[in-house]
C-alpha cells in the first residue's frame, strides 16, 4: 500500500536515505487529475530513485482554495494518486503548507511549480538537509481551478 502516515513515511525516508537512494517530494491538492498533474508527477518522479506525494487533506484545501473544494475527498484523491506508477508513496498532510512534511522526510529533491519560484515557501526546509528545489513548468491552460472556472463559466 503507497499510502502512509507521517510516522511511517518518515521511517521509509530514514531507511531509503540509508540505503544510498535519492528521494523526491512533491505535493498538492490533486482534486480533479489532469495532463498537467501526470506531466507534472513524470518529471518529478525523473528527478531520483523514490517520489513521495504529499497530498493537502480536505480541510486544509477548503482553507487555500474555496468552502467548495476540493471535488474529490482526500481518500479518492489518494486512491488516485497512489494508482499511478511514478509515485511510490502518498501521505496526506492537514496543514496549510508542507514544511512539517519536509521536515519529516527531508527529501534529496522537492519539486515545486515554477510559478513559486526558486525561494519558494518550502526552500528553506528543504535546503537545511542538503536538498534541492526542482522547479517545473506549468503547462497552459491545464488546472483544476481553471477547469472548474470554464464549467461554470459555460453554464451561465
Amino acid at each position: 500500500m503507497k499510502l502512509k502516515n507521517r510516522n511511517e513515511i518518515a521511517e521509509i525516508a530514514e531507511k531509503l536515505k540509508k540505503e544510498g537512494r535519492k528521494i523526491v517530494t512533491c505535493n498538492g491538492a490533486f482534486d480533479i487529475l489532469h495532463l498537467g498533474h501526470i506531466k507534472f508527477l513524470e518529471e518529478a518522479k525523473s528527478q531520483g530513485d523514490v517520489l513521495i506525494v504529499g497530498l493537502n487533506s480536505d480541510a486544509s484545501i477548503k482553507r487555500y482554495k474555496s468552502k467548495d473544494r476540493p471535488i474529490n475527498n482526500q481518500d479518492s484523491r489518494a486512491a488516485v494518486i497512489s494508482a499511478l506508477e511514478m509515485v511510490d508513496y502518498v501521505v496526506i498532510f492537514d496543514e496549510d503548507d508542507p514544511r512539517k512534511l519536509l521536515e519529516a522526510i527531508k527529501p534529496d529533491v522537492h519539486c515545486n511549480g515554477e510559478e513559486y519560484g526558486e525561494n519558494c515557501i518550502e526552500a528553506e526546509t528543504v535546503r537545511k538537509y542538503g536538498g534541492r528545489v526542482h522547479l517545473i513548468k506549468k503547462y497552459k491552460g491545464l488546472s483544476t481551478t481553471g477547469m472548474l472556472n470554464r464549467i461554470i463559466g459555460a453554464r451561465k
